[in-house]
């Protein structure tokens, strides 16, 4: 009869682990799912300042139309991509093209001096720093939830379940370096 007793209180720890471990694989994966919205919410706030960045510096750069339409590509492969790896490709190409077109204002005294280009630079820098937090949240939360299905005893459940890995977002090597400045 004890022997009994002791077998199902061993299935009811059981089943309780299993719930718990489930429950928080669920968690995680939720919280990679929000931390992926967080950063395609600031992803859209810097869609949407560039083109008014670039109408507002345009009258101004008439001779730097190469800059102007690089970043306005670059925008549009951003919007297009899907998932972390083409994000973080594209948009390693947006900040490669904006970083260029900071470099190139500061060439023109009078655009400096205008209100409203410095405000839309100050709130696209400030997007630029929501944005950095962003994906080292959403880095922290896939880290999270990897490990969790990954490890002892957590992949168990992971694999009955069918818990995929999620992705980093990250940006490619070649994208990583500072771009070249040349006043030739």
């Amino acid at each position: 009869m004890t022997a009994v007793y002791v077998l199902i209180g061993v299935a009811v720890v059981l089943i309780l682990w299993f719930v718990a471990a489930y429950n928080g694989l669920v968690r995680l994966r939720n919280q990679v799912k929000n931390a992926w919205a967080q950063i395609d919410v600031q992803l859209k706030r810097r869609y949407d300042l560039i083109p008014n960045l670039l109408e507002t510096v345009k009258g101004y750069m008439k001779h730097e139309r190469e800059v102007l339409e690089n970043v306005t590509k670059a925008r549009a492969a951003a919007m297009g991509a899907t998932g972390p790896a083409a994000a973080g490709v594209a948009e390693g190409q947006v900040q490669r093209a904006l970083a260029d077109l900071r470099v190139v204002m500061e060439n023109y005294p009078e655009l400096k001096a205008n209100e409203n280009a410095m405000q839309l630079q100050e709130e696209l820098t400030s997007t630029e720093n929501k944005i950095g937090f962003a994906r080292q949240f959403y880095n922290d939360s896939v880290m999270q939830f990897n490990n969790k299905t990954e490890m002892v005893p957590t992949n168990i459940v992971a694999g009955m379940f069918s818990f995929q890995k999620a992705e980093l977002f990250e940006i490619p090597e070649e994208q990583k370096e500072a771009p070249k400045v040349s006043f030739d």
